[in-house]
């Protein structure tokens, strides 16, 4: 059997970065940028009041000056003509530009200017109940962004907070990386509609749900196909479905293992080819990766947690690297295991729950690890990952987990 490395090396090998487009800003929410992001301009563009109040030179706010004749009227939104003179100030609102002569701003609440209903005019004079330095709530042109500073870089995957920066520059329309599109089928006749009811050997298609989620949350795109049955026309008819639908990834759960029903693996080899089908680790060692008719495929085993955690390790970096992402996939720690672990020697990728004791992170197994146990993944926030060839973890034992 490959091991986990070899096999999602072998993976990526066939896959490649996706091409641009232009979208509108409006619709880039977690989509990938593909070209760099750099300034037009100085930010904010001029130097401009970080609150509401009186724009004056810091000289003039020495004790034996404290009364300050007031010129002008400065709102956001305009540019100011006038030039302030010693002993002169102006009444401006936040994020009004600074007039000439100005250097500093005192808040309303340190002059004797109590009136600060809508519609007030400014006053003729304020009196000051405070000293000033040079500077004093101004935002200096340039103190966020400079001309030509790079804000944002290739690969990243934009936020809300990015998009109001990209607005803020004027980019309007956005490049980024066109978003993978993945078709995606079970197979099984045990399997129902999540809405039938409960029948004698009968489960409901869990893995429909769980991975098309998995796959949105990746950034990209879901074909459902819906269920296969257990027999090469149907299975025959939802691969063709997929490769007829253009996708970059067909992706199943179930019928890749060795069983009597199990015709997945035999269709990708009479139809394209199978590179490989067996992955040293646990849960998830019944994983195929081929081609059929020219689409990469990857078949997933049918355990719900084993599909879950062969997404995670195989199928999300695919998607990372066709969307162009630079996030580098679920984070991994550094924990030590609370109990003492035995493993079978495959790799083992074990549902765990992290705790903090003095500074560590320790994991706790939640509860069986069998691979059809839903509840203890639900219950966990990382996969602890026990190392090829281990078969005996000792307590307090160092080891790598991935966050989920």
């Amino acid at each position: 059997m490959l091991s986990v490395t070899e096999a999602r090396e072998r993976i990526l090998s066939h896959f490649q970065i996706k091409t641009p487009e232009q979208i509108p800003l409006a619709d880039s929410l977690r989509r990938i940028l593909a070209v760099d992001v750099k300034a037009d301009g100085d930010y904010p563009p001029f130097d401009n009041s970080a609150m509401d109040g009186f724009a004056l030179r810091s000289a003039d706010t020495s004790a034996s000056s404290l009364t300050l004749k007031v010129i002008a009227d400065i709102p956001a939104g305009s540019a100011p003509t006038v030039s302030l003179q010693p002993g002169e100030a102006a009444r401006i609102m936040t994020g009004a530009p600074l007039p000439s002569g100005a250097d500093c701003v005192i808040p309303v609440e340190d002059t004797d200017f109590q009136n600060r209903h809508s519609g007030t005019p400014a006053p003729k004079t304020i009196t000051l109940t405070k000293q000033m330095t040079s500077g004093e709530n101004v935002r200096l042109r340039g103190t966020d962004m400079q001309m030509g500073d790079l804000i944002l870089k290739t690969g990243r995957r934009l936020k809300p907070q990015d998009l109001g920066l990209l607005a803020a520059l004027g980019i309007a329309q956005v490049h980024v990386y066109r978003k993978p599109c993945v078709a995606l089928f079970s197979s099984g006749d045990e399997l129902l509609p999540v809405d039938a009811p409960l029948e004698p050997g009968k489960i409901r298609d869990t893995n429909s749900y769980s991975l098309a989620a998995a796959i949105v949350e990746a950034g990209a795109e879901v074909i459902h196909l819906g269920v296969a049955k257990d027999d090469r026309e149907s299975i025959t008819a939802l691969l063709d479905q997929a490769a007829q639908a253009q996708a970059d990834l067909i992706l199943s759960s179930a019928g890749v293992s060795v069983g009597a029903f199990d015709f997945i693996k035999e269709l990708i080899e009479a139809n394209g080819n199978m590179d490989f089908w067996r992955v040293n680790m646990r849960p998830g060692k019944p994983l195929a990766f081929g081609a059929y008719r020219g689409t990469p495929f990857i078949g997933l085993p049918g355990n719900p947690v084993s599909a879950f955690v062969g997404f995670q390790i195989f199928v999300r970096p695919v998607l990372e690297r066709l969307s162009g992402s630079m996030d580098g996939g679920r984070q991994t720690v550094r924990v030590r295991c609370v109990e003492e672990i035995e493993s079978d020697g495959r790799e083992s990728y074990l549902r765990a729950v992290l705790q903090n004791q003095n500074g560590e992170r320790w994991a706790v197994l939640t509860g069986h690890q069998g691979s059809g146990n839903l509840l203890s993944l639900v219950q966990a926030d990382a996969l602890l990952i026990i190392p090829a060839g281990v078969k005996c973890v000792p307590a307090g034992s160092e080891l790598e987990a991935i966050l989920l």
